[in-house]
């Protein structure tokens, strides 16, 4: 099973790390350190997927992929 691409980049604006989920909205989170903002993005996923299911919200399936996964040499 694929699971979901995650993004994590630094934000001069914050002064730290956002990682987020695209194909998760407002699944996000900050940490001052690259690992600190995965840390913290594993427990909001893991918030996100739950409200979901409570809530009988569709959980979408992954499908983000970066263009250079789509790119063939």
């Amino acid at each position: 099973m694929m699971d979901y691409h995650i993004n994590i980049f630094f934000s001069e604006e914050d002064d730290g790390y956002i990682a987020d989920i695209p194909d998760l909205p407002g699944c996000s989170a900050f940490g001052e350190s690259a690992e600190a903002a995965l840390n913290e993005l594993k427990i909001v996923k893991a918030a996100w997927l739950e409200t979901a299911v409570e809530e009988n919200v569709p959980i979408p399936v992954p499908k983000y992929r970066p263009v250079i996964y789509h790119i063939q040499c």
